[in-house]
Parts: C-alpha cells; structure tokens; sequence
C-alpha cells in the first residue's frame, strides 16, 4: 500500500460513505468491506452480530495481544437525510473548498477512515493498538457493548480508549449522560359531552408534560459544579406526544417521548422516580376520579451513561500529548465513552470535525482536520 495517509483517508472515507448505514438499516456491507481491507493488510478482525444478526461491530487488535494499549473506537451508523435538503447525493462523498461533504462525514465515518488508513502503520509499529467499530450509536449507544464485555477475556484489555467523535481534536474528559423515556397514558373513552362517564389521556399526559418542563427549569436555577459543561445543568426534554381519536371523544391512549440529560454522577433512574412520584400523587388520582380503570406507566428505553472527568488519567494524559493541548474540555453530547469507562477503562473523547455540521444536510468535515487527525494518529504510533 503506497498512498500517502491522507489519500488513503479519503479513498476509505469515500467508500464508507458510499453505505448508508442510517441506524434503522444493516450496516453488514460496510463491516464485511472493512473486514476485507483489514485482512489484505494481513490482519485478523472479529465480528460481533446483533442479537437478530441486521447488523455487526468489528474489532481488529495490532500489535501485541497483551493488556494495555490504546483502542479506537467509532460507530458506523448515521442519522437519517429524509426531509433534508441536500444540494448532491448525501451517500457520495464530494470535495470542494477544502471539505469533505457526505452524510457521516463529520459523525463519523470521518473519523473511522482516518483510523483504518492508519492500519499499515499500526502494524508496521508493532505497538499495542485495537480499532473498534460499532452500530447503532446514534438510537441506543449499545453497539459496543458485545466487545466491551470481552475485554480481558478474548480481547486485550485496553489501558485507554479514544472515542473519535467531532471535537475538532480537542480532547474531551467529560461528557452528559442521556435516557430516553416514554410515558403511556392510559384512559376510557367516553363523548366530550359527558366526561364522567370516562377518563382524558391526554389530559393527564398534559399535566406530565408541564411537570417534566417544572423539572428543566428546577434543573435550570441549580447549574452543577464543571462550568465547562454548556449548558452547566442538567436538562428535561419532551420530544414527542400523540394520542387521541377525535376531537369529541376522550383520548383513550397518549403517548409521551422524553428525556433526561443529566451531569456526571446524575442516575437516569432518580429523574424517572421525580416524574413517576408526581404521577402517583397527583395525576393517577385525578385521571382515576370517575373509573378505576386509567393506568399510567414509564418505560426507561435507552440509558447512555456520562463521561466523568478524571484529572491525570492515562487516556487525557496521553491524548493531550498527542493533540499538542494543554487543556480538556466538557461536551454536552452523549457518546459510547461512558461505556468504556463503566468497563473500568480510562477514556476520553477526541476527533475531527465539528459536532456543528453533524446530523444536518450538506454535512462536511474539513481536510485540515482530517490531516490533524492523522497526525494524532501518527504521534499515536510512537507513543503507544
């Protein structure tokens, strides 16, 4: 393989690309592409299937196969481009102004290109270094969980992750945490004309939506104690709300979707038990007040965890030298970091791009922080 590092990056980039692997679709053609380029360079990846086999991770270790080490990890799945404005094919990488424009290109194929383009290198460095690719980040955050779980077993335990995510290679040591919840509301239709004979949904869910926006705006007058977080306290979200047959009949079903960001050290599971004790003391009793029938139930459906800070770890203090940085920083996006750490691996997040252009149309990530990134990688080779 002769191309230089960065011709390398976007020759991969632009075949990563090329699948669109949006969360609800297989990402299984990328992996098995990615699986062939890596054992041309005479490596030997591994393959970790979804539970219904959709979809895969992949997992290549050089080096070594002893603890310690630097893995790199990166999802493979995107958001979706329906409804999106884009000016040409977001699946096919374009060049123009210095940038990289395609859907993944930031968020972040960019990010995995630059580390696979880097395989010869790290093979040739005989260092302890492991890639992992992922899927479905951008819905559940689990797609790494089947490799974690291996760690010290059939995988080398690695002593620093780096999760390539766009902080224009700035290194990220902390990180909110985000669970996402839906609420169903459960009444009895009745006409609107005689609403004790049943019992409004979507009047209860209205009175949980205005105390899940009490919660935000609780959270909002108590900022916590890293200012670097933006916004420095924790945040409720309502997404989503449908329910309702017609205008002149009691709703029988609402639904709600919401969510929870909480800080370091924040439990998804203790905002779920704020909004279910007022649930229980004040709109289940209301809602039940002409029949006992209305139920009320939350379920807690995704629970990424946060990225807590730890001064002088061995992944800050590594990716810092690598990045020529002297300073880390907070970002408010959840990522599968918390999950490393849970593992009880040092980790941090540090990648290129801008987290400005992901999720939108016409996404891009810039060459020059393609190029930095490779260098990070490079510096990564010696350092190892």
């Amino acid at each position: 393989m002769t191309a230089d590092p960065l011709t390398r990056a976007k020759d991969l980039l632009a075949r990563l690309a090329a699948f669109p692997t949006v969360s609800d679709r297989s990402n299984l053609e990328l992996i098995a592409y990615v699986a062939d380029y890596l054992r041309g360079l005479g490596a030997e990846p591994q393959i970790a299937p979804s539970a219904d086999g959709s979809k895969a991770a992949l997992h290549v270790a050089f080096g070594p196969k002893t603890a310690g080490g630097v893995l790199l990890s990166a999802h493979t799945d995107v958001v979706p481009v329906e409804g999106q404005h884009w000016t040409a094919d977001p699946f096919q990488l374009r060049e123009a102004d210095g940038r990289l424009y395609a859907r993944g290109a930031c968020d972040m194929k960019g990010f995995a290109a630059c580390a696979l383009a880097m395989a010869p290198e790290f093979a040739a460095s005989g260092r302890p270094i492991q890639i992992l690719l992922s899927y479905d980040e951008e819905t559940t955050c689990l797609g790494s969980l089947d490799f974690i779980r291996r760690f010290g077993a059939d995988i080398p335990r690695p002593g620093a992750v780096i999760v390539g995510e766009p902080t224009q290679m700035r290194v990220a040591d902390a990180h909110k945490g985000v669970a996402t919840f839906r609420t169903t509301v459960r009444g009895v239709e009745a006409h609107s004309a005689r609403p004790s004979l049943g019992a409004n949904a979507i009047s209860a869910a209205a009175e949980i939506v205005a105390e899940i926006d009490r919660l935000a705006r609780d959270r909002e007058a108590r900022p916590g104690p890293d200012a670097r977080f933006d916004p420095p306290y924790a945040t409720f979200h309502v997404g989503m709300i449908a329910g309702g047959t017609a205008r002149n009949i009691l709703a029988r079903e609402c639904v709600i979707g919401w969510e929870f960001r909480g800080l370091p050290g924040m439990r998804a599971t203790d905002a779920m038990a704020e909004v279910e004790a007022f649930i229980g003391a004040q709109v289940l009793p209301r809602l039940r007040r002409h029949t006992p029938a209305p139920t009320i139930a939350t379920v807690l459906d995704v629970d990424v965890p946060a990225l807590a800070a730890e001064p002088d770890s061995p992944a800050a203090t590594l990716a810092l030298r690598l990045a020529r940085a002297n300073v880390t920083v907070a970002v408010p996006f959840a990522t599968e970091a918390g999950h490393f750490q849970a593992a009880g691996v040092s980790t941090i997040v540090c990648g290129p791009g801008s987290i400005e252009q992901a999720h939108k149309p016409d996404e891009f990530i810039e060459i020059a922080q393609v190029e930095a990134c490779l260098g990070f990688l490079q510096r990564l080779c010696a350092a190892a």
